[in-house]
């Protein structure tokens, strides 16, 4: 038998070189320094993840019942793709938002969009292959991207036009290996929605090239002012297109983890890839069932959404809030926010002259409690950015806003600003 090395001193076990481009800072090492501070004993607000149910932000009491109700006939595995019930929900929902030619066999379930996400690029990219991503990005677009060795390429969002995509930015980085283009919209982190006019435009840039696009429509209800929501898939028929929701935002039930991933467009020239995700459907064997059971009452059920979203409601008046707070604090200006729970705000470099965004953050954390994402955590390439989460109660948005307004005023006098 061989001896064993109890010393300690043997050779290193090294993460694989596929993380070098993965960030999620949402979670990241400010998240860490503001967990040994509550360790002891002090309260940190935290605006730094769109976690709902902390907040007070409860999943409707009839899909909690509904799932309590199923739970006896969860124990089992569900199809790969997922249970019938959810999928037709799904596809009726599909229906109602126009998207053409939706079957049953189109649509995957999985938990949360999230592993959804993963299963797309996976069954997408080769090595070396490049998938268009905005900037500022959902950092787990350009996680899953660099996971599945393919290549993150970003496009620029243009915050003087409202955080809209540049298309002719889209249009300069399309390399003969890009094989498709992310849209996240309702955008997150900026809070934009896009405009129709915008969609076509991504559209006819994806048929002209045979591009595939992959749609992250997560917030399609968590919409303010009266705007609409329009889902890119109803654009068109002769672009493939893959779309990615869930029960997270809407509903109110991240830890239910119940996503959903609907293809559509010319599928008969897209079955190799789709036998792929089929494989990887299976070779997951199913997702997380009790969630499942959710789907069908929340897509069918009362849009509790437009109580909250709407004129008067919790998260509409938390946003005006925040929004009216952060822009009243000298050099800080932002787009205001027409959907989701987010805000981008941003810090004139002259007043601010920042270099490391994520240490400055972590300087702010320790003297305020107050918890934040810098910029560069969306992939934003120059740390003059930062993401709020405006889903705390009004009184504590603004004891918080209140503590980054002291701070960044005493910054200000450090630098002579």
């Amino acid at each position: 038998m061989g001896q064993t090395n109890s010393s300690g001193s043997g050779k290193p076990v090294l993460k694989s070189t596929k993380l070098a481009n993965v960030l999620y800072d949402i979670r990241g090492p400010i998240v860490e320094a503001a967990r040994k501070m509550e360790e002891e004993g002090q309260k940190v607000i935290k605006l730094n993840i769109g976690n709902m149910a902390p907040f007070g932000f409860d999943a409707p009491e009839e899909i909690q019942q509904d799932m309590i109700r199923n739970l006896p006939d969860s124990a089992g595995y569900s199809d790969s793709k997922g249970i019938f019930a959810a999928r037709k929900a799904v596809m009726h929902y599909t229906q109602q938002q126009g998207i053409a030619g939706v079957t049953l066999d189109d649509i995957y379930l999985g938990n949360g969009a999230s592993e959804l996400i993963q299963m797309a690029t996976s069954a997408l990219l080769n090595d070396g292959d490049e998938l268009l991503l905005p900037t500022p990005d959902y950092p787990l677009w350009t996680a899953v991207t660099s996971l599945a060795g393919g290549k993150p390429v970003h496009y620029l969002c243009d915050e003087a036009n409202g955080w809209q995509p540049d298309l002719n930015d889209m249009r300069a980085k399309i390399t003969p290996r890009t094989r498709g283009i992310v849209v996240i919209n309702p955008n997150n982190p900026t809070g934009a929605l896009y405009s129709d006019e915008l969609l076509r435009g991504i559209v006819q840039i994806a048929r002209e090239h045979g591009l595939v696009l992959l749609v992250d429509e997560v917030y399609d209800k968590v919409l303010y002012d009266g705007v609409k929501h329009t889902a890119m898939a109803s654009l068109s028929t002769d672009v493939l297109t893959l779309t990615f929701n869930s029960l997270s935002k809407a509903y109110r039930s991240c830890g239910y983890r119940a996503g959903w991933m609907i293809v559509s467009g010319p599928k008969q020239n897209a079955r190799d890839f789709i036998e792929g995700l089929d494989m990887l459907a299976n070779l997951k064997l199913g997702s997380n069932v009790p969630g499942q059971w959710a789907i069908q009452t929340a897509l069918g059920g009362y849009q509790s959404i437009n109580d909250l979203v709407g004129e008067g409601g919790r998260l509409r008046r938390q946003r005006d809030v925040a929004y009216e707070l952060i822009t009243a604090i000298p050099g800080v200006t932002c787009v205001k926010p027409q959907a989701t729970l987010y805000m981008f705000p941003r810090l004139d470099p002259e007043m601010y002259p920042i270099t490391n965004d994520r240490q400055f953050l972590l300087e702010l954390l320790k003297e305020t409690r107050v918890m934040l994402v810098q910029g560069t955590g969306f992939n934003w390439p120059s740390p003059d950015h930062f993401r709020i989460v405006f889903l705390p109660h009004e009184d504590d948005l603004r004891e918080a806003i209140g503590r980054i307004a002291k701070f960044l005023e005493g910054y200000r006098k450090r630098h002579g600003k």
